[in-house]
């Protein structure tokens, strides 16, 4: 379908609005953030102040603008109201508009476009709760393989749903070995369920980039954390949060870093 993107003012258009819906969505990530792991509607009731209570006005929670407008805090009460908010919008508006650069407008775009709002909201939530919701992991697995029903789209089913169970089942695997020799969990299930997630999306291959990505990342914080804070090695980290951060940067660079990390095991 042709969106005029070759003429510069429709180009700026498609971007524009690009973003602005990916800032509705951050504004419904933020939801989802808030809410998920208090296990409570998503849908009902409207956006409220967690200090006071009361009803946030539609005016007031136009994404970004509308913590701008309030100076980040609610009008009844004054309570200050988390940076947190706008970042996620914007954030997930930038990865929108990334992602359709990176990929043009199409039927993969669209697809990715949710993964990249999945990871995000998994990171956040994994972060503040240690906490992956089956509510996303698992629909998210569905969609991934669906999606490889797609034509064009880079990763076979077959390879979709074999990631996907090697995934979860190689997680599995170490938890429970993890669990038997220390006595103690080192791997939720929700990070099997984000394991499976991720190769239903990226196949066999990016899946384990993601998971070295992720390895790498954590590790390097736990050491930091030993080192700074002087911390032992009992702690937990979020995992999902690594995993999430490392699945944004594979889904904009994962071609060339894959090319580097085959050839870096080859020697």
């Amino acid at each position: 379908m042709d969106l005029g993107l070759e003429d510069g003012v429709g180009a700026l258009a498609f971007y524009l609005l690009t973003f602005v819906t990916g800032l509705a969505f951050g504004s419904f990530a933020n939801v989802l953030i808030h809410r998920l792991p208090l296990r409570t509607s998503v849908v009902a009731p409207p956006s409220r102040c967690p200090s006071c209570g009361g009803l946030i006005r539609p005016f007031d929670n136009v994404p970004v603008l509308g913590w701008l407008w309030l100076r980040g805090r609610c009008r009844a009460c004054k309570a200050p109201i988390s940076v947190r908010y706008p970042l996620v919008e914007l954030a997930n508006g930038l990865l929108w508009v990334a992602l359709a650069w990176h990929l043009g407008p199409t039927l993969r775009t669209l697809v990715l476009m949710f993964l990249a709002t999945a990871l995000l909201v998994l990171s956040i939530i994994d972060f503040e709760h240690h906490l992956l919701p089956d509510v996303i992991t698992l629909p998210a697995i569905v969609l991934g393989f669906l999606a490889s029903f797609l034509p064009g789209w880079p990763v076979r089913p077959l390879e979709s749903a074999l990631a996907a169970l090697g995934g979860y089942v190689a997680f599995l695997f170490v938890a429970k070995s993890y669990q038997a020799a220390r006595g103690m969990e080192g791997l939720g299930q929700g990070d099997w369920k984000m394991a499976a997630m991720l190769g239903a999306f990226f196949g066999w291959q990016k899946m384990l980039l993601v998971v070295f990505l992720a390895a790498v990342v954590g590790t390097t914080v736990g050491l930091a954390l030993v080192a700074l804070r002087g911390r032992d090695m009992q702690f937990a980290l979020p995992l999902g949060t690594f995993l999430g951060a490392a699945g944004l940067v594979v889904l904009f660079v994962g071609d060339p870093l894959l090319a580097w990390y085959s050839g870096f095991f080859r020697g």
